[in-house]
């Protein structure tokens, strides 16, 4: 039965595919012409935005922390993992249309953090909430609440963290536990995801403050030291550089052997795993920022911007040519953090995979500790907020769950989420990208 089941959710989400590609790269090619390129010509005054803060406005975060937030949910194993499952579903090709769609993700993100400020609304304890949802009922109107609650059911299967319970798992049983001869078993599975949800529970059950406190400390380090990890990498293996951008490159427009049309294209790939990773679109960020303290909508739309390039754009590639360098795979067999472990360890023989251990700890428990906010938003709006925080019992159980079930019903499921997510948010963005345009034209004429 449950083989029947896991066939059937793989046959759904593969046929997303093409849909989610023409809903994300569509609507993100979109906004980045009605915006007339706002995110390549502002990029340097958002950068300075982010340190703007309005102590007095409502909210729970300044724009620094949602940044930061949002980071931490989207530059986590998704940079890793998710890029390895990009290679290995679609070859080196992926990556190139990762890259494009960080590049219209910005201009998506931009609208998204806009919108996000500019429709907050006030939860049943009467406290000013952001997100998709409330662009929905604040910017639409009440009658569109159904479409509200859509996205907020998607977002509470959404934001269980099976991918970083799951691959944290895989981490430590390929670093950890195989070395020392102990056997991969379920029940071994099981307790080391009891163990994550123990050291999740300690953050998130202490609120968003604690959760932006932590993310604004932990993230702007890790990815500091990611960086130089992967440059030790590029420089002892200088000469491969160039093959691993050729092989990008050439099978950019290649189509991935037998998938037939254009579903199965790595152009597709590249932007589906992309999505995983800068969630542009996706309306989970619009959480986050909905929640700083700011009320200059577009500013807070310029910090949210900055994110893809961060994630999709720099994290991505680090991660890209560290693994192609050294790695060793077969496309349509799909490998997450086993394979990238393995790709370090052969660059840095002794110590890589230990050293990508810890910037899989760091990265995996900031992404578990944002997307515990997102689902507790989600249950607030369903649920009413007196009962929000029983969400995050629910969710610390998933993540022992995610420990145990295999990586391709773990895929699929967070897929077809993210892929609901997206229809609700974008379609409701391109429904109030004129209101976007009049702030625009507010804001840079002061």
């Amino acid at each position: 039965m449950f083989e029947t089941i896991g066939n059937l959710l793989h046959t759904f989400s593969s046929w997303l595919n093409l849909p989610l590609f023409l809903t994300l790269i569509g609507g993100g090619l979109f906004f980045l012409v009605y915006s007339k390129f706002i995110p390549f010509r502002y990029y340097g005054r958002a950068l300075k935005a982010v340190g703007v803060k309005e102590e007095k406005a409502e909210g729970q975060l300044s724009s620094f922390q949602a940044l930061t937030s949002a980071i931490a949910a989207t530059v986590g194993l998704g940079n890793i993992s998710g890029v390895a499952v990009a290679i290995t579903l679609g070859g080196p090709g992926a990556i190139f249309w990762m890259w494009v769609s960080a590049c219209v993700g910005m201009a998506t993100k931009f609208f998204e953090g806009t919108l996000a400020v500019m429709y907050k609304g006030r939860d049943s304890a009467g406290e000013l909430q952001g997100g998709t949802m409330y662009m929905i009922t604040e910017g639409l109107g009440k009658k569109w609440k159904p479409l509200a609650v859509l996205f907020s059911t998607f977002g509470l299967i959404g934001t269980f963290c099976l991918m970083q319970s799951n691959q944290l798992t895989e981490a430590l049983q390929t670093v950890v536990y195989t070395p020392a001869g102990i056997e991969n078993t379920v029940w071994l599975r099981f307790v080391t995801g009891v163990t994550i949800a123990g050291i999740v529970a300690i953050v998130v059950l202490g609120g968003i403050n604690r959760i932006g406190k932590v993310a604004s400390r932990l993230v702007p380090f890790m990815v500091g030291f990611y960086f130089l990890l992967v440059f030790y990498i590029i420089i002892t293996n200088w000469g491969e550089v160039p093959a691993v951008f050729a092989s990008i490159f050439k099978g950019a427009f290649q189509w991935k052997a037998g998938a037939g049309g254009i579903a199965g294209s790595v152009i597709v790939i590249g932007a589906r795993r992309a999505a995983f990773v800068n969630e542009a679109g996706v309306g989970t960020a619009s959480m986050m920022h909905g929640a700083s303290r700011n009320t200059e909508p577009v500013r807070e739309g310029l910090v949210a911007m900055i994110a893809p390039s961060i994630d999709s754009g720099l994290m991505c590639t680090l991660t890209a040519l560290a693994v192609l360098i050294n790695a060793r795979y077969t496309v349509s067999d799909l490998q997450g953090m086993q394979m990238v472990m393995e790709s370090f360890e052969r660059s840095i023989p002794g110590w890589g995979s230990y050293l990508l251990l810890v910037v899989v700890f760091v990265f995996a428990f900031s992404t578990m500790f944002s997307y515990s906010y997102y689902g507790t938003k989600c249950t607030n709006f369903l649920f009413g907020a007196h009962r929000a925080h029983y969400y995050n019992y629910l969710f610390l159980a998933t993540l022992v769950m995610g420990a145990v079930i295999p990586l391709t019903a773990v895929v699929d499921i967070i897929d077809i989420a993210y892929a609901f997510m997206a229809f609700c948010t974008v379609f409701t963005m391109l429904k109030l990208a004129p209101k976007v345009k009049v702030a625009i034209n507010q804001y840079f004429s002061k």
